[in-house]
């Protein structure tokens, strides 16, 4: 546990330290066009500055233009970060963390740490997984298709050149939700416009960390020996990590 705990540590502080003292006044989260990602790039990772060796950026996505693209480009990126990083810092918790108190309304506890959290994730009731499930695609259903900028709780499309990460107020939900999913206490609100630039490109380097870190920890449970620096640190994993349900149904004969 305390060696992932390092690991953990080591990957934020490499991230941070990508990231110059001064950003001054440019932009990091509106990307629209392929000049836009090269500004990004100097900012976010000096050394190896744009990198886009599939040319992705003039991929012209279902035949949209540029703009399309790359805020579909970005809006990827971010979130998959995003999720990562919640994906790292879960896994590193699930290791050594067991929560006291029952998980359901029967009684029953959390997962053991003797498992491994793909083993957790497996031992989970079907309807613990449903339900997870379903929350996940609540938001990101409702990111998508939250009303455009003038509505309430809307905003401009990540591909229309909105905003790619911000995710959209629940003033639109018909009932009262006391907060936000992002900055619920408004402390971003109060917060200098540098700082702000500042920390949105920390958390893209964190993000990109994160998919490293994440994968690593699962390939190095199903690959043996594919990540040298975990061996005998991770526990090997027989299942399947791209079947969540296997072992509650199968589609498959």
């Amino acid at each position: 546990m305390k060696i992932l705990a390092v690991l953990a540590a080591t990957l934020i502080g490499s991230a941070n330290a990508f990231v110059p003292a001064g950003l001054g006044r440019r932009s990091t989260h509106i990307a629209e066009t392929q000049a836009d990602l090269k500004n990004l790039a100097k900012d976010s990772n000096p050394l190896l500055g744009f990198y886009d060796p599939l040319d992705l950026a003039n991929a012209a996505f279902w035949g949209q233009s540029q703009e399309f693209t790359v805020g579909w480009l970005r809006q990827a990126e971010i979130k998959h970060g995003r999720v990562a990083m919640a994906a790292f810092v879960g896994y590193i918790v699930q290791s050594g963390v067991h929560w006291p108190w029952p998980m359901t309304f029967s009684g029953m506890n959390f997962p053991s740490t003797d498992l491994s959290p793909p083993e957790q994730w497996d031992a989970l009731p079907f309807g613990s997984k449903v339900q997870i499930i379903l929350f996940v695609g609540f938001l990101e259903f409702y990111s998508e298709l939250t009303p455009g900028e003038g509505g309430v709780g809307g905003q401009v499309h990540y591909t229309k050149g909105g905003q790619p990460g911000k995710f959209p107020t629940f003033d639109a939900v018909p009932h009262y939700t006391p907060y936000n999913l992002y900055d619920p206490f408004n402390i971003a609100k109060k917060m200098p416009e540098e700082k702000k630039e500042k920390r949105l490109m920390m958390e893209i380097n964190n993000g990109r960390l994160a998919m490293i870190g994440i994968f690593g920890f699962l390939c190095a449970q199903t690959i043996p020996g594919s990540v040298p620096l975990l061996t005998n640190i991770v526990k090997p994993y027989a299942g399947d990590i791209m079947a969540p349900f296997a072992g509650d149904f199968s589609l498959l004969p």
